[in-house]
């Protein structure tokens, strides 16, 4: 099941970065994460209940978080971090939704809690779960993300 739930949030991140920011991320090979260090500088957590419950996390570089920032408000940057934090929740948000979306196509209900996001260099995320941390690295033109999700 794991790799379906792979496949979901990969197709999922994909596609959802694509529609809202117009970006084109593409997916590296998925590893089980070691540590609690994110692999960027702005994250957004989202807790998980229902058939299963965990964690998920997108982590953005500061250069590919601003990237997204601009490509969804254009011009319209009013406060540039008030901004990114809006922006990496709703991103998260969105992924988790069209994550949950599809999983549910293969039988799974899924539940999601309100986004928190973190920001800052060599910030930690704490998964809440006990299970092997899943993490899906991405690329793009402005830089890289991580996709994180553990379930138990």
């Amino acid at each position: 099941m794991s790799i379906e739930i792979a496949k979901s949030f990969t197709r999922a991140t994909s596609e959802v970065l694509t529609t809202m920011a117009m970006i084109t991320p593409v997916p590296g090979k998925p590893y089980v994460k070691k540590d609690s260090m994110a692999k960027g500088d702005v994250t957004g957590v989202i807790g998980l209940t229902g058939d299963k419950i965990g964690t998920i996390s997108v982590t953005f570089t500061q250069k590919c978080a601003l990237a997204v920032v601009k490509n969804m408000l254009g011009d319209d940057i009013q406060d540039v971090i008030t901004d990114t934090k809006d922006a990496v929740g709703e991103i998260t948000n969105m992924i988790s939704g069209k994550t949950r979306q599809l999983l549910a196509e293969s039988g799974l209900t899924i539940l999601s809690a309100t986004p928190t996001v973190i920001m800052g260099k060599g910030h930690t995320i704490h998964h809440i779960s006990s299970e092997p941390i899943m993490a899906i690295p991405f690329t793009t033109e402005h830089g890289e993300f991580t996709v994180e999700f553990c379930f138990q």
